[in-house]
C-alpha cells in the first residue's frame, strides 16, 4: 500500500533555470532533496495539479531512469491524473514536444543536458515544457525559480519503482501511468511532412550512400526506425545508434570535432554522398555533403529557400526567424520570398511565441539547431529528412545545392569561436565592460577596421510585448562584417565565452574562400575591442565551428 509522504526541506542556491532549463553536475542533482526541490517548484508553479496530465522522459544519460521514478512518485503525490512516459524513460526533445501536442497534456518534463557530456562525473539537466510543447517562457522560468527560493517541503509517494520497459498502462497512487513507444508518434509526424516514398527511392539507390551518427545518444532508435526500417536505408547507415548513459564516453555535440568518425567517412578516399549527426537529446543537427561542411546558418537558409519542394510546406511559409548571433543568410531568403524575418534572442522559447501566433513556419539558430511549427523545439532528425527531401526533388548533391544558393543569394561567411572553462567572474566583467562601452564605440578603429555601430541586443516580443535585454553585444564594422559576444547559458562549469563573426560576400569569384582567413581581420578586431586575452588569458579559442 503506497502512502504519500511530506518531506521537509530547505532551498538550494543556484536553482535558476537557464535558456534550456536547469543544468548541473550529476553530483549536485544526486544530493538528497535537490532534484525533488526543483520538481516540486515546477508543480507549485503549475498550481493545483489535481487531474493534470504530464509527459516525462529524457535522453537516457546517467541518472535518467532514477529521475523518472522520482518524478512519477512526486506527480502521484501531487494529484496528477496521468503520466505519459517513454519506454525505458526515453524521449528525444522534439519527440517530447510532439507527444505533448498530440495528446494535449498540460506540459512535460524533459531530462537532458542536451549536447553536454554524460556519466557519473558529467552533466544532468531538467526543464519544463508547456502545453504548446515548447520550453517554458521566461515568466514561467522565473516563477519556478521563485519557488525554489522559498520551498520548505515536497510531496512524494512511498512506493516501489514502476516498470519502464514494458509498453502499457499501470496505476500509481491513483494516478494512471502509460508507458508508450517513444518513437512511433514522432515517426508518424515525420511521414506526414516529408515524401517518404521518394526519399526511400533515394536511400535504396546503390549509388547514394549516407551515414547518420547518433553519437550513442537518444536519436539512435529514432534514426534506425525511420531511416533504416521505414525508408530502407541499408543496415549500418545509423552508427553509434544504441543510447548509452555516458554516450560511449564521448561528447554528444554534433560538430566537426566531436563527430570525428562521421567526418572521416565524409572526407575519405571514397566519401559518402550525405552525412548527418545529432546530439544527446536529438534537437541539434550537423549535415555534411561529400567532402563539404554545411554551416548551420547556411543550412537554415537553404531549407527555407527550398521549402516548396517538401509536401508539408508546399503552401508557403508564413515567416521565418533566427537567433541574433545566427548569420543573416536567412534574412536574404525572406526578402526574396517577401515574408517576415524575425531576429530573436538565443533560446527556442522565443520562437515558440511566434509559431503559436502563426507568424513563422521555419526557424533556427547557429548552434546546429533548426526546426519548424510541426513541434515547438528544434529537431535534428527533421532537418536531416528535410535535406534528403530536397536532394531527391532537386536531383542534386548537397554541396551543389549550397553552392547554387550562394550564387543566387550571396554567401554569408560565418564562424563561432568558443573559449571554454574561463573564470565566470572575469567573463562577466568583460561582457559588462563591453556593454558599458558599446554606445560610444561608433567611429573608433580596431586594427584595419572602423566600427560603424555597436549595441547590446534587446528584444521586444511582437506577440506578448515582453522585453528581453542584455542578449549579446553586437559590433558592426565598415567592411560589412559583424561580431557578437555572448556568455553561454548551457554549460555547468565556469563560463563559455562565445564570439560569433559573419561577413556577407556577393562576388561570385569569392564564394569558395577559407572562412577563418576571410574573417581574420574582424575576429582580431573583435578580440582587441573586448580584451579577450586580458580577461581570459586565452590567445586562441578551444573550439571553432
Amino acid at each position: 500500500m503506497s502512502t504519500t509522504k511530506t518531506i521537509h526541506t530547505r532551498p538550494f542556491a543556484g536553482q535558476k533555470p537557464g535558456t534550456s532549463g536547469l543544468r548541473k553536475k550529476v553530483a549536485e542533482f544526486t544530493q538528497a532533496h535537490y532534484l525533488e526541490n526543483f520538481v516540486q517548484a515546477i508543480f507549485n508553479m503549475l498550481g493545483d495539479c489535481r487531474g493534470k496530465r504530464l509527459a516525462v522522459g529524457g535522453d537516457g544519460r546517467y541518472y535518467n531512469r532514477q529521475a523518472v521514478q522520482i518524478i512519477a512518485r512526486m506527480a502521484a503525490a501531487n494529484g496528477f491524473g496521468k503520466l505519459l512516459i517513454g519506454r525505458d524513460g526515453l524521449f528525444s526533445t522534439p519527440a517530447m514536444s510532439c507527444v505533448i501536442r498530440k495528446y494535449a497534456t498540460d506540459g512535460g518534463i524533459i531530462l537532458s543536458a542536451s549536447h553536454n557530456p554524460g556519466g557519473p562525473d558529467a552533466d544532468f539537466g531538467i526543464k519544463f515544457n508547456g502545453a504548446n510543447g515548447g520550453p517554458a517562457p521566461e515568466s514561467a522560468g522565473e516563477a519556478i525559480y521563485r519557488q525554489t527560493l522559498s520551498i520548505d517541503k515536497y510531496l512524494i509517494l512511498d512506493s516501489e519503482d514502476i516498470e519502464l520497459g514494458r509498453i502499457g498502462k499501470t496505476e500509481l497512487g491513483g494516478m494512471e501511468i502509460e508507458i508508450i513507444d517513444p518513437v512511433a508518434d514522432y515517426a508518424g509526424l515525420m511521414a506526414s511532412i516529408f515524401d517518404f516514398d521518394k526519399i526511400s527511392q533515394l536511400l535504396v539507390n546503390r549509388r547514394f550512400h549516407m551515414c547518420f551518427d547518433a553519437m550513442h545518444a537518444v536519436t539512435g532508435p529514432y534514426a534506425r526506425e525511420i531511416l533504416e526500417d521505414r525508408l530502407g536505408a541499408k543496415p549500418g547507415t545509423v552508427i553509434n545508434g544504441v543510447p548509452d548513459e555516458s554516450f560511449g564516453g564521448g561528447h554528444p555535440d554534433p560538430n566537426l570535432v566531436q563527430a570525428r568518425e562521421l567526418v572521416d567517412r565524409m572526407n575519405g578516399d571514397a566519401p559518402l554522398a550525405f552525412g548527418a549527426a545529432s546530439d544527446g537529446d536529438g534537437d541539434r543537427n550537423m549535415v555534411l555533403g561529400s567532402g563539404f561542411y554545411i554551416n548551420p546558418c547556411d543550412s537554415l537558409a537553404v531549407l527555407a529557400a527550398n521549402a516548396g519542394l517538401v509536401p508539408g510546406y508546399g503552401e508557403g511559409l508564413a515567416g521565418v526567424a533566427r537567433s541574433m548571433p545566427t548569420s543573416r543568410a536567412l534574412d536574404r531568403v525572406a526578402q526574396s520570398l517577401e515574408i517576415p524575418c524575425y531576429e530573436t534572442p538565443t533560446g527556442w522559447k522565443f520562437f515558440g511565441n511566434l509559431m503559436d501566433a502563426g507568424k513563422i513556419t521555419i526557424c533556427g539558430e547557429e548552434s546546429f539547431g533548426t526546426g519548424s511549427n510541426h513541434v515547438r523545439e528544434k529537431d535534428g532528425l527533421w532537418a536531416v529528412l528535410f535535406w534528403l527531401n530536397i536532394i531527391v526533388e532537386s536531383r542534386k548533391p548537397a554541396r551543389s545545392i549550397v553552392r547554387e544558393h550562394w550564387q543566387r543569394f550571396g554567401r554569408d561567411y560565418f564562424t563561432r569561436h568558443d573559449f571554454e572553462g574561463i573564470d565566470s567572474a572575469r567573463a562577466a566583467e568583460m561582457i559588462e565592460r563591453l556593454r558599458e562601452r558599446a554606445s560610444g564605440l561608433a567611429g573608433e578603429r580596431a586594427g584595419e577596421l572602423r566600427i560603424q555601430a555597436a549595441d547590446d541586443f534587446a528584444y521586444t516580443d511582437p506577440v506578448d510585448g515582453s522585453a528581453s535585454t542584455g542578449q549579446g553585444v553586437r559590433i558592426f564594422f565598415d567592411d560589412g562584417s559583424r561580431a557578437v559576444f555572448r556568455l553561454s547559458g548551457t554549460g555547468t562549469a565556469n563560463a563559455t565565452l562565445r564570439l560569433y563573426c559573419d561577413k556577407y560576400e556577393t562576388d561570385p569569384s569569392l564564394m569558395e574562400l577559407d572562412t577563418q582567413r576571410t574573417l581574420a581581420q574582424s575576429l582580431q578586431a573583435a578580440g582587441e575591442i573586448a580584451g579577450i586575452a586580458e580577461f581570459t588569458g586565452r590567445t586562441a579559442p578551444d573550439v571553432i565551428t
